[in-house]
This record gives C-alpha cells, structure tokens and sequence, in this order.
C-alpha cells in the first residue's frame, strides 16, 4: 500500500493532486543533494569492519517538559549495511551526562540494559532551567539527527553544541501549564493497518519504501499495540485517533485496528475514532467497525465541559488523493455548534489539516483540506474563543502552526503513528492552559522499526517527520480551561 503523502492512485484520477510547478523546483533544489548522495551509498560495497567498531547517531530530543526529557539514539557498526544505507546495530549500554553548565555534566541517566535503540529518560529537571547533556556508548559521543535541509534542530532549543561533533548540547525547560492538572489526551492518527511497506512512491527507484524484518510482526499492528501501551503508562485518560487507521478500508484491517484501540478502552467512552481518506471502502466498512452501521461520521461529545469534536475530512467522492471535504451539511453542523457555545473549551480533530506549510516535499491540494472549506473553519475560530487546539493528520509529521486569523488556536500536525517518528502526542490539559509533548512508542520492537523506517523517502524522512525543532513537537500555551473537570475516578 503506499503512502497517502504521494498521489497513490492512478494518474489520471489524480492530476488535481499534483504540485504546482513552483513547488516541484523548490522541493527539488532542496531534494536533489541528498538524493544523489542516497544513490551513491546504496551502491558503495560494505567495507571490512571490526566487532567492537561503533557509531553512536540519529540523537533526538523528542520530549521536553517541564521536569522531564527523553532523548534517543542508535548506536551501529561502522562500514556495515542493512540494506538500507543504514549499519548494522551494535548491541551497548548507552548513558546521557548532563548538568547546568556545560563545563559541569555532573548527573546521569541510563537505561540499565544494553541496546542498539537508546532512550533515556530525564527526570526531576526544574521548570525554566537550561541544561547541557551528552550522550553517550561505549565512549562514543552520540552526533545528532541532520535537519539541514530544513534549517532544523532535533536535539536543543537553541544552536549550542551544533557542529561540534558530539556536544554537549542545550535545551530550556518550559514552565508548566497554569493551574492544576485536569487530565491528559493521547492524540494519533494514521496508524495504517494493513499496510506493508512504509513510504511506497510508485515510480521512483529511490523511494521504493521500506519493509519489515522477516519473522517480525507486521509493523502497523505493532506500532499501534506499542502506542496504547505507552499512552497509557504516559496517564492519557483519553485517545484520539485522527483517520487513517487503515490502509485500504477493508473490514479485516479495520476489525484489527478497533481490537487493538479497545486494548485501551470503549470506544465512545474512553477513545474516539474519525474517518481518513485510506479508510475509505465500498462497502463503508469504517462506519460498520467504529459507527456501528448508522449515523454521520462526524460528532460533538461534552466530557466534563470539555467539548470534543471530531470531523470527517474525507465526507466526499473522489480518488483518495484530492482534498478533504467535510460537505455543505457537516460545515453547517459544525458552524453551528461553535455559535452555539463560542466559549466553551473545544478540542477539534480531523485527518486533514487546514493548512500544510514549510513542507520539504511539494505540497499538493490532496495534504489538506479545500480551501474554501478551510477559510471558513478559520473564521468559525476566529469567533468562538473556547477553541484551543485543532490535531490533525495526514501529513505525517510533526507541525505546530498558529494562524493569525484565529491566534488563540493551536493546528498540531502530528506524525504517524506507523512508523518513524513512531509515537502520540500527550495533551495535558490544566485550567489555565495546556502542553503538547510528543512520546515515541517505548516498546523495544517499535524502536527498532522507528530506526529501520527513518530509511524512508531516501533517508530523507527525518527532515520532515520528526519537526524541525523542538516545538514542532513539544509546546506549551496559556488558556482558560477552568470549566474543564477532571474526569470521574481518573484524578
């Protein structure tokens, strides 16, 4: 199945979804560096290489609160191949030495067992404090993820130790939310059940996508298995799916996707599921498996005081690759809603994001919602103040983007769930405001297909997945969430 980022289906159905060509030479003066050098390594011989040769690489900071960080690497043997341009693992111990000066690394953390996939866990860290760290294997110091073709940053909040080769580098804790804590929501999206190779352009050599391991588990069943085991251990009270939890609609891989999200809770109750343009099928199987056979695909729940509102992007004809479209009946129901109470505390969530900027790869009309369409939840925003937080999918990638038309909402793209990054983001909601902290799935096994399937798009992947700082992936904001209760029994 391909990826839902390219224009999957046949051409002819899918000229509207093509870039225009403005687009098509700024992503290729930005990709054909890279591709070339992708090339060049898939076809340059493995050289000898010695068992105890390491290489420690890929660190990222991928979550920073207030007191906590969790920062990961991998560690491989040097001249080694996996087919992938990618060395083989090198099973080590791996620790992360930090401090408040970077003269002075004086505390560290480790994981207490040896592995290729690190992740180490930072806790107890001091809200507003800036802190220096290194990570380290076997005295190797770990060298970050590159993000340069997107001016980005996967290891601090600020350019200290770039370049160097090893850091330390540097990140600046935030403050937390105002207020007292009220609960947390798991936000997720395209998980792709059913799918076998990760990031499939048809067409293209290079990007001829990326397959599991033989005799490991099909990689959506278990980066989603791996997803609501650690939104739970992370104390999401709630989750929500945001389309694409197949990855052609069919009732099989959608009947997996609802055991596997049930493993969390009831549905209705304790997750919510909306529709996405792969869940798509003649026989309407989405609305079988998660609407039982009756009713629009589109809702509005109260929790507490705490409105939830999920869309369906995908309400339309078309050949799964156009743009979103919720229809003249759900635009007006939403519309209305918002009119109806402005000031209520309101978290929306779609497939399709309003607005897909500063993209690397060319952006088409099918990675977002009709425009016009678009506008006008905009401006619906615009007017009701209790909105805070619309999530979406589709894009793949880690993106927080705040419009001016309504300044007081927060669009967060969130990446896959499927494969690299591979994970959730936790909103932890207070009454005076709220967090967005992105979490990779901890589960040995789904770190492994994180690291194998960051070879996605050439390599390139990173550069777009992961968000190109920090806040991409981990933000906080003020807002009066104070008629928000905690929910029943989950204090």
């Amino acid at each position: 199945m391909r990826c839902c980022f390219s224009a999957h289906l046949p051409a002819l159905a899918a000229l509207s979804a093509f870039p225009g060509p403005c687009e098509v030479l700024r992503s290729g003066a930005r990709l054909a560096p890279a591709l070339l050098r992708s090339a060049s390594a898939a076809v340059r011989r493995v050289r000898s290489w010695h068992p105890d040769d390491l290489t420690a690489v890929n660190l990222e900071l991928v979550t920073l609160t207030e007191d906590r960080a969790v920062i990961t690497w991998y560690t491989g043997i040097p001249g080694t191949d996996d087919g992938l341009g990618h060395p083989l693992p090198a099973i080590t111990e791996g620790e992360v030495v930090y401090g408040t000066h970077p003269a002075r690394l004086n505390r560290s953390a480790s994981e207490g067992r040896a592995t290729a996939h690190h992740q180490v866990e930072l806790t107890d860290l001091e809200p507003g404090q800036t802190y220096y760290y290194q990570a380290r294997s076997r005295g190797a110091a770990a060298t970050p993820t590159p993000l340069h073709l997107v001016r980005g940053n996967a290891v601090g909040t600020s350019a200290f130790g770039l370049g160097s080769g090893g850091g330390p580098y540097s990140f600046t804790t935030p403050q937390p939310p105002p207020g007292r804590h009220l609960l947390s929501i798991a936000l997720c999206n395209d998980l792709h059940l059913g799918e076998t190779t990760a990031g499939l352009v048809g067409g293209i050599p290079l990007l001829r996508g990326v397959v599991q391991q033989p005799g490991r588990a099909p990689y959506p069943e278990l980066m989603s298995r791996a997803l609501v085991a650690e939104a739970r251990r992370r104390g999401a009270d709630l989750l929500l799916a945001g389309g694409d939890i197949s990855a052609g609609g069919s009732a099989h891989d959608l009947g997996e996707a609802r055991r596997i999200l049930d493993g969390f809770g009831a549905h209705g109750e304790d997750y919510f599921v909306v529709r996405g343009n792969h869940d798509r099928s003649r026989d309407d199987a989405f609305r079988t498996t998660f609407q039982g056979g009756d009713g629009p695909g589109y809702f509005s729940r109260d929790l507490g005081g705490l409105r939830i509102i999920g869309l369906d992007t995908y309400a339309k004809s078309g050949n799964g690759a156009d743009a979103g479209g919720l229809g003249a009946e759900q635009l007006a129901w939403f519309q209305g809603q918002l009119r109806q109470q402005p000031d209520q505390p309101t978290l929306v969530f779609g497939h399709h994001p309003l607005t897909v900027r500063d993209s690397l790869f060319p952006v088409t009309r099918g990675q977002c919602l009709e425009r016009r369409q678009a506008r006008a939840l905009v401006d619906a925003y615009a007017s009701a103040p209790g909105v805070f937080l619309h999530h979406a999918g589709h894009t793949h990638r880690n993106k927080r983007t705040v419009l001016t038309r309504a300044p007081h909402v927060t669009h967060q793209e969130v990446a896959a769930a499927k494969e690299y990054p591979g994970g959730f983001t936790l909103v932890r909601i207070h009454s005076g405001g709220y967090a967005l902290n992105h979490f990779k799935a901890g589960d040995v096994a789904a770190r492994q297909w994180s690291e194998r399937s960051r070879r996605v798009a050439a390599g390139l992947w990173p550069h777009h997945a992961l968000g190109r700082s920090v806040t991409d992936r981990n933000s906080v904001r003020a807002h009066d969430l104070s008629g928000v209760m905690a929910l029943a029994g989950r204090e």
